[in-house]
């Protein structure tokens, strides 16, 4: 049987991918990376081409069959292939920790590095050298025997337990729904979420309409619907979902998986020498210790909180005097939010609609990257995907190709809620002098088109594909030929939403706008009195959504911060703790947000998610250069393809930050560019 995972093709062939492939292809190529490790690591006088580059070719080869695995799991997930990707996973975790311990290959990394010639290599080759004796030492190379062990017992336990987190939260999501017969329970909600929601009770064999916790439908009854008793319901199913409480309280409970998870991972940073998680996490991160951290992150919460409260004072009265509502609840605060935002700027999302098909947002996003960066994007429609809703694209420069990706935009049963870049190909040159280039995926959870109807984004869902195609670009457009510091590859965690949240940018400015919005019926271009309207509610309650990401962030620092053997942080208790001195909506006793934060308990971002904020000062600073000399400035372009983009993680990313920007970021642009300053408070 020709298993095409283990083909060398650039480009996957997900027609002819079949479960049976995956763990026979894992199985495989584990078993031949292990004898040709064992090989490698005997060299008496390793250099660049006898042991690094040997190296990133087995690292290739088994990172281009686990990210076609991994995607599938992602988004055609169902239980034959939940157990298939759980195998393969406990033997990928066990191949990682083995590799990260093993003594011979450090030392062989060693002489490489200690080489009279070593000053000679490129600066990404010695980059990926120092990583890579990084790595060594978080993976527990010095350790002893009893504790390599227990290193390793630690980390397959982890990857159990997060895997075992994300189920439970998928689970729990899909399996609760709303089936509703009365139109008029949902009075409020527009068409085009209707639509949605009749298309789901069909697909359930159910008349009527069918409200579920995806996003596309959960947010519509939590901002429009009239119906307060719904968005109660509808609210609650949604943020107890995986915990002890709530319409399945205890079927996919997260409580004791998180407890769990957090004591792992405390031990694993303690065998490492660490104090705690947080300084563990640190260790591959921009920032330089916890302090610096937390006085970031509260920094920012004392200029914002003051504004956040200024917004809350003011929705609580408008819900008082204009609706009459004494009691402003968590779930009417969506719904209320909306109703005073159309009240002052006339604008509401499902306004804005019509102008945001995805058949013109997606070429729109394409112009915005082809002025900025000097590059061609094409359909593929004739390539191999995974599902009817997915669309293969090439990017060229000059008539030749650079990179591919994947587009995945709509929401659907067995797929993954969120949004998410994740790489298929690396770029890298191999040891023949051949080039493979990079490949991306990029996937979203769209309101998919409904009875011949296209589908129609709101302004925040343009943002979130700017968002991805960021991460994208930055992947893609990399000029690194070293796997390890190949395109977001070797990035610190902090700084690698950088070019995704400075992409957003290009959601806001007439320029490019004109590029992205038109009429889906019509083509008309969005009027410059909506226009006019859309910018001028940009900072609409941004207080208020400052905090909210400050209380996430802080929420996560704080739990694997303080966290000690004789007194384990719970989630739950740090959650309120933190909400006590940040957030400005009071939160019902039944939330258990912990419990579906897969972010920092499935995800990468455990003692991280500061990274966006972290990231969000880089880019809104990056971004200022640009409205001084012109959003589309080919200068300023090419200045940031040269410096960010093609560098990946080649260099330090303030390095790179200085060499684009000519000084160090200021935190002053994100406060200014949200609004967030002492005269609105």
């Amino acid at each position: 049987m020709n298993n095409p995972l283990l083909t060398d093709e650039l480009l996957p062939r997900f027609d002819h991918v079949r479960t049976e492939h995956m763990e026979t292809a894992i199985d495989q190529i584990l078993s031949e990376n292990r004898m040709k490790i064992a090989s490698l690591a005997q060299n008496e006088d390793p250099d660049w081409d006898t042991l690094a580059q040997p190296m990133q070719s087995l690292e290739n080869r088994l990172n281009n069959a686990w990210s076609v695995i991994s995607h599938f799991n992602s988004v055609m997930n169902n239980d034959d292939l939940r157990k298939v990707y759980k195998n393969c996973l406990e033997k990928l975790t066990e191949y990682s920790t083995e590799l990260s311990q093993n003594t011979a290959l450090c030392e062989a990394y060693k002489k490489l590095a200690a080489r009279d010639d070593f000053s000679e290599l490129s600066e990404a080759q010695r980059k990926a050298v120092d990583n890579t004796l990084r790595d060594f030492h978080l993976g527990g190379v010095d350790l002893p025997d009893d504790q390599k062990k227990q290193y390793a017992a630690l980390s397959r336990e982890l990857s159990e337990l997060t895997n075992s987190f994300s189920d439970n939260v998928l689970d729990a999501t899909q399996h609760w729904f709303k089936h509703i017969t009365d139109v008029e329970e949902l009075a409020g909600i527009p068409e085009s979420a209707l639509e949605g929601a009749k298309q789901a009770a069909s697909q359930k064999d159910l008349d009527g309409y069918v409200i579920t916790l995806d996003f596309p439908s959960f947010f519509p009854v939590m901002t429009y619907c009239d119906n307060r008793e719904l968005r109660h319901e509808v609210y609650e199913a949604f943020v107890t979902r995986a915990s002890d409480v709530g319409p399945d309280g205890g079927t996919w409970d997260n409580t004791q998986v998180m407890a769990e998870i957090l004591k792992r991972r405390h031990a694993l940073a303690k065998l490492l020498g660490f104090n705690n998680y947080a300084e563990r996490s640190l260790a591959t991160k921009m920032a330089r210790d916890s302090d610096e951290v937390l006085g970031f992150l509260n920094e920012l919460a004392a200029k914002s909180k003051p504004v956040a409260e200024k917004d809350y004072a003011e929705l609580k009265a408008f819900a008082k005097d204009q609706h009459g509502l004494d009691d402003l609840k968590a779930w009417d605060v969506g719904y209320y939010s909306e109703k005073l935002r159309q009240q002052r700027y006339d604008i509401s999302p499902e306004t804005l609609r019509p102008w945001f098909p995805v058949d013109k947002v997606v070429p729109g996003l394409f112009r915005v990257a082809e002025k900025l960066f000097d590059v061609q994007i094409e359909a593929k429609p004739e390539v191999e995907t995974w599902h009817e809703d997915a669309t293969a694209y090439c990017i060229s420069r000059n008539g030749e190709p650079i990179a591919w990706f994947y587009f995945d935009l709509f929401a659907r049963q067995g797929k993954r809620g969120g949004a998410w870049m994740a790489d298929c190909r690396v770029r890298w040159r191999d040891q023949r002098g051949r080039l493979q280039l990079p490949v991306a995926f990029l996937t979203c959870n769209f309101t998919p088109p409904v009875n011949g109807k296209p589908s129609l984004l709101t302004h925040d869902e343009v943002t979130t594909l700017f968002h991805e195609f960021g991460h994208g670009l930055h992947h893609m457009l990399t000029q690194v030929e070293v796997m390890d510091v190949s395109g977001i590859n070797g990035v610190a965690w902090d700084a690698v939403e950088l070019p995704s949240q400075f992409l957003e940018n290009w959601c806001w400015n007439p320029d490019s706008l004109a590029l992205i919005a038109s009429h889906h019926e019509t083509g008309e271009p969005l009027p410059e009195d909506l226009l006019q309207k859309l910018l001028a509610a940009k900072n609409f309650q941004s207080g208020m959504a400052m905090v909210r990401q400050l209380e996430f962030s802080l929420f996560d620092f704080r739990l694997h911060a303080e966290f000690t053997e004789e007194a384990p942080t719970n989630p739950l208790h740090i959650h309120r703790k933190v909400r006590e001195t940040i957030a400005v909506v009071e939160s019902p006793e039944f939330n258990r947000f912990p419990n579906s934060f897969s972010h920092i308990f499935a995800g990468g971002y455990a003692a991280g998610y500061y990274s966006y904020k972290w990231a969000e000062v880089l880019a809104a600073d990056a971004f200022s250069l640009f409205e001084e000399n012109g959003i589309f400035d080919p200068e300023t372009g090419r200045a940031f393809l040269q410096n960010i983009l093609e560098k990946g993680g080649s260099q330090e990313p303030m390095e790179l930050f200085k060499a684009f920007r000519g000084r160090e970021p200021q935190v002053d642009a994100l406060l200014k560019q949200t609004g967030i300053t002492d005269e609105v408070a």
